[in-house]
């Protein structure tokens, strides 16, 4: 084969790789939302569609991101000019303003080094066959089980790079065993945390989570973009994408708002395990989770967009699990508070160059 056609095959398969991972699966998904919405608040109306369409492609360049838009639309009810697309965060904004520097945070035995908190319930990492400390000081594997459960009888472990709920391990004294976390891989260990009363009310098993948005600004403000409660339903141990319900929540004041949403952004009032209603719901230290994140954001300057999973424990302290600062999603947050980042410009970095 002669080299430019060699070269022209090559680019045709980088395009191709390049828009099935990210776009394809992004339209597959948003499709399969939009039907599941429209299946109970009706079809979208055809005016905000083409809205949707001509914004995709004017402002943010292409078709493919008309996608999202739909779902964002069918969720609010209406179009609204400045939403991000999820594939357009993906594959314009990420590149430009995270880099390869948001893959720092799926390293999760860097917590202690890189975020200096005591927010973080960590308790002892293993990385490439060493255990260690929060200090990073050697753990011999004799001594790590005493490590582990001298003053907890629980500890989960999560995977460097767990997604979705998923790379979640929990264990006992009885259950542990070195031959296994070996086997699983690089990780964390963190205590488990008991959550406040307000979120068992709710799901008892699984320990619900703050997902709070922050943007680092051109000029060196961090600001506040979104936030949404997400908690586990039935029996679960830890949440999960697949079945989670999410609940936006006022920036302001913590407030629940009264409408929640089933993993395929159904509507519901209240929680379908449990059946305690959303409305009047206040987060407790709300503001203390607000500036804790804001505060560690000033850390991580490097990564402009950061989603940090916090809760609150049965003493009202502010307990921060983990921080996203790769592709962080921010679908959630357009359709049911956005547009949340619509004056940063980022219709604009489909023009610059990735760094």
């Amino acid at each position: 084969m002669l080299p430019t056609i060699k070269s022209a095959v090559k680019a045709v398969l980088r395009s191709w790789t390049s828009y099935a991972y990210n776009h394809y699966a992004d339209v597959r998904d948003a499709t399969r939302i939009l039907k599941n919405v429209e299946s109970y608040k009706g079809p979208t109306a055809t005016r905000d569609l083409k809205l949707c369409d001509e914004y995709a492609l004017e402002v943010l360049g292409h078709q493919h991101f008309a996608h999202w838009l739909y779902v964002y639309t069918a969720v609010s009810g209406r179009f609204k000019e400045g939403w991000v697309p999820e594939n357009y965060y993906g594959s314009v904004v990420v590149p430009k303003l995270q880099g390869r520097y948001g893959r720092i945070a799926d390293l999760r035995g860097l917590n202690a080094v890189m975020l200096k908190s005591e927010a973080f319930p960590d308790v002892l990492a293993y990385v490439n066959g060493t255990f260690f400390d929060t200090a990073y000081r050697f753990v011999s594997p004799d001594a790590v089980k005493e490590h582990l459960f001298k003053e907890h009888e629980r500890v989960v472990f999560k995977l460097d790079s767990s997604l979705q709920g998923k790379g979640i391990h929990f264990f006992t004294r009885e259950s542990f065993s070195i031959e296994q976390i070996t086997g699983l891989g690089n990780g964390l260990f963190q205590r488990v945390i008991q959550p406040h009363r307000l979120f068992t009310e709710f799901a008892k098993p699984s320990v619900a989570t703050l997902r709070i948005t922050t943007v680092y600004k051109d000029n060196g403000e961090i600001s506040v973009r979104a936030c949404h409660l997400r908690m586990g339903s039935g029996d679960e141990t830890h949440v999960q994408s697949k079945t989670e319900i999410r609940v936006p929540i006022n920036l302001e004041s913590g407030t629940f708002h009264d409408v929640g949403y089933t993993a395929e952004y159904r509507e519901i009032k209240m929680h379908p395990t449990s059946h305690v209603t959303f409305a009047g719901k206040v987060i407790p230290a709300f503001k203390g989770c607000v500036d804790t994140v804001t505060e560690l954001h000033k850390k991580t300057p490097y990564t402009r967009c950061i989603g940090w999973d916090v809760t609150v424990d049965e003493d009202v302290n502010v307990r921060l699990l983990e921080w996203n600062a790769e592709h962080n999603g921010i679908k959630f947050s357009e359709a049911t508070q956005g547009p949340c980042f619509a004056d940063l410009g980022w219709e604009r970095l489909k023009n610059e160059r990735a760094r």
